[in-house]
């Protein structure tokens, strides 16, 4: 199995800041800080940071912005401490674009930077749309973003098999000219090429210390946007961004563990996670055990690509040691925090 490579080096150097307490294998769940503190981690699907026609023009992706931290503005107004994390697939997207459509005059920026830099965009739109509806609720709790790394192993099977899709299709021609610079390409069929990436499993957040601290003085904290900047370390104890992606709410889970948060809300575009999804058998899952969802999921319920990580998710944090998890719509995050909406997950 191939060794990642490392993305290439800025034109200049600062010390890594490393999380000294995490080892290079750390474990798939973290012992957690001590809970009942009444922190809640609000996962933020993709729909939340884009127009309703899917568009992601900044005008589309600010208006969005702006209807969903309305919801988390009534959370943190009623006294409860808030991280929030965010999905950045259009945002990379558009990224990755750019690099095609640049390929022949400038080297393509690697995905670990295009993470980086979506996460330092989002989380300014969103910081400064999260005090505007602060605001009008003579709210004066401050707002914060941490752009966050997330460790993986060097070693994960992921790096030996992409199986991500990101980006959009190419014609064969476009796609084997970027297969020349490294990138990996699949051919899907009438649609035409499509870039494939690792998705490795995220170990820990190295920047969890960071986001601690802004809710200890009292910041509501933005982090771990796309599930956090891919990173590795090297046996110097240094870490280097690398060629992958990272699901977003195994991240979001994860965070919310390491904080020790009592409630993860995965928001996404529909009110309630569903059994027979699609037939004219289905119904909603309303309350559930860890152990059930596994059930379900095992029974081929939940797909891979959409419900699945986020069903993955909130069974990982409540078997963990958190107290609920929730996957609801965005509209009902108020509600789910309380437990009265969406699939709440619990023991």
């Amino acid at each position: 199995m191939p060794t990642p490579e490392p993305s290439p080096a800025p034109p200049y150097g600062l010390p890594s800041l490393v999380h000294a307490d995490a080892p290079d294998d750390a474990p798939h769940h973290p012992s957690a800080r001590a809970r009942g503190t009444g922190s809640i981690l609000i996962a933020l699907g993709g729909n939340a940071m884009v127009g309703p026609d899917g568009s992601a023009t900044p005008q589309a992706q600010q208006a969005a912005i702006a209807v969903a931290m309305e919801s988390v503005a009534c959370v943190v107004a009623s006294g409860l401490q808030v991280v929030v994390t965010h999905g950045n697939g259009p945002q990379v997207g558009n990224l990755l674009a750019k690099n095609e459509l640049a390929a022949h005059v400038l080297p393509p920026v690697p995905l670990d930077w295009c993470g980086a830099q979506t996460q330092g965009t989002l989380g300014f739109t969103i910081t400064s749309a999260l005090e505007a509806a602060l605001r009008r609720r003579d709210c004066g709790v401050p707002v914060a973003a941490v752009v966050t790394r997330t460790l993986v192993a060097a070693t994960d099977p992921a790096f030996g098999h992409p199986t991500k899709p990101v980006g959009r299709f190419l014609p064969r021609a476009e796609a084997e000219a970027l297969v020349a610079l490294g990138q990996h390409w699949e051919d899907r069929g009438a649609k035409g090429w499509r870039r494939v990436v690792p998705s490795p499993e995220p170990l820990s957040v190295l920047d969890a210390p960071a986001v601690h601290t802004l809710l200890a003085a009292g910041f509501v904290a933005v982090a771990a946007g796309g599930g956090g900047i891919p990173v590795v370390r090297t046996e110097s104890g240094a870490v280097h961004g690398v060629e992958a992606v990272l699901d977003k709410d195994l991240t979001a889970a994860l965070l919310a563990t390491e904080l020790g948060a009592d409630v993860l809300v995965i928001a996404t575009d529909v009110p309630y996670a569903m059994v027979d999804f699609g037939t004219e058998h289905e119904r909603p899952i309303e309350r559930v055990t860890p152990r059930e969802l596994r059930a379900y999921a095992a029974d081929g319920q939940f797909a891979g690509g959409s419900m699945g990580p986020k069903i993955e998710a909130a069974a990982r944090f409540v078997e963990a040691g958190g107290r609920r998890a929730v996957v609801t719509s965005l509209e009902r995050i108020a509600d789910a925090v309380e437990g009265r909406a969406g699939t709440v997950v619990e023991v």
